[in-house]
């Protein structure tokens, strides 16, 4: 699975958001914030960690969730990258906009 597929699913966003917001958290902390199966939410946090968005560390009979920055800075620069090209490509509609609003308006005088 690829990472986009992986965050379509909003309770994989969801269980992000929540890393994101309070940093480290046990399974049970992550379980409990939905009404989902324990085993549903097993299944999110492995795809997450699949496609290195999150990471697991074993203490004793606990198992800690954090959000994986490596994982998330690829993320982040390749969002960034797509809103400069699309930034960009704004920016020139919005310019060939600008020249044909004031030819309109130059014809309509």
């Amino acid at each position: 699975m690829d990472l986009f597929t992986a965050l379509a699913v909003p309770t994989r966003r969801n269980i992000i958001e929540m890393l994101a917001s309070r940093g480290r958290l046990s399974a049970t902390d992550i379980c409990d914030k939905f009404e989902t199966s324990p085993p549903a939410i097993s299944q999110h946090l492995k795809v997450l960690r699949q496609v290195n968005l999150i990471t697991v560390e074993r203490e004793g009979q606990y198992r800690y969730y954090q959000l994986d920055i490596k994982g998330m800075y690829e993320f982040e620069t390749w969002t960034q990258k797509m809103t400069h090209l699309w930034s960009k490509r704004f920016d020139a509609l919005d310019k060939v906009l600008e020249i044909d609003k004031k030819k309109l308006l130059k014809n309509k005088h």
